[in-house]
């Protein structure tokens, strides 16, 4: 939604239906995008602006009024399926996140909403340290550890941001793309446990897995709550890599990963549109699967 050329919310959520796609994700709350989800069925990640997180932390009735404002007038007819408390929150103000989550839990609750709108936090992969080998990730924040028990206590997932993209650019020496982009031709054997990973999104998400073991929360889930690949606008940014990355992605999250075979991954692809106001390297406006005129950047099957 960072552009100023993007079709309006009607708009969008019809392209979504004439496209099967059932799940969508907001950074944060919005009227008209709420009004045009309503009775759609389409589920949705709702997120609470960093900016909140404090204010939310430090202060249960604004909690309250968050949920009464945002949630409990749209419930059931938009179908807020998860709360992500944050977007790759850093620094000192990832120390709210907890206590936010749960005066948000607490009023989800007095709402009567507790059991089915979840509570969780999106993170970034970089959470994770010693990712590699995958069964060697632990969290690399001591608060990552109670978040992930506050989860297990309530069923919530964890929401992480898996991106092989800034993996590969960041090391193509030792990255092949091919295994980045889950295309055939490079195994790597896991010395931990012996599994063998055929592309580098799966080892990044047994990693999280990991680290949610390590931290006593071996029953929180994963929810890849963003993973994309840029069409145009730097390294290893084309359209032929974007389509074989999201095409395989979609194909490949219902298996599961070597860790957890058969757990089929809920996975959002970021982002919808090209961006034309997304601050950063040209890239980041580039990560969209249309133009904001509604035509494709590149045809994939959903």
């Amino acid at each position: 939604m960072v552009g100023d050329n993007l079709p309006p919310p009607t708009d969008v959520v019809h392209l979504y239906k004439s496209l099967g796609i059932t799940q969508m994700r907001i950074y944060a709350p919005n009227a008209h995008v709420f009004a045009a989800l309503r009775g759609s069925g389409i589920g949705l990640i709702l997120g609470v602006a960093n900016e909140d997180l404090a204010g939310l932390a430090a202060n249960p009735p604004m909690a309250a009024s968050w949920v009464h404002g945002n949630v409990k007038p749209y419930y059931p007819a938009v179908n807020i399926r998860y709360l992500a408390v944050g977007n790759e929150v850093a620094g000192e103000a990832a120390l709210s996140i907890l206590q936010a989550m749960r005066n948000l839990h607490a009023a989800l609750a007095a709402a009567g909403l507790a059991g089915v709108v979840k509570v969780s936090t999106c993170v970034r992969f970089d959470v994770i340290t010693n990712s590699f080998p995958p069964s060697s990730g632990v969290f690399a924040h001591p608060y990552m550890a109670d978040i992930a028990r506050f989860m297990a206590s309530t069923g919530a997932p964890l929401l992480a941001n898996v991106f092989p993209y800034f993996a590969y650019k960041d090391n193509p020496r030792d990255t092949a793309l091919n295994y980045a982009t889950f295309q055939p031709g490079t195994t790597v054997t896991d010395s931990g446990n012996g599994l063998a990973y055929t592309n580098l999104f799966d080892a990044m998400v047994d990693a999280v897995y990991a680290a949610l073991e390590k931290a006593g929360a071996a029953n929180v889930g994963v929810v890849v709550a963003e993973s994309g690949w840029p069409s145009a606008g730097g390294f290893a940014a084309s359209v032929e890599n974007a389509r074989a990355y999201n095409q395989n992605l979609i194909w490949h999250v219902r298996q599961g990963t070597p860790k957890k075979p058969r757990v089929a991954l809920e996975a959002f692809l970021f982002a919808m549109f090209n961006e034309n106001q997304k601050p950063g390297e040209l890239t980041e406006r580039n990560f969209g699967l249309f133009y904001p005129n509604k035509s494709p950047v590149y045809h994939i099957r959903f």
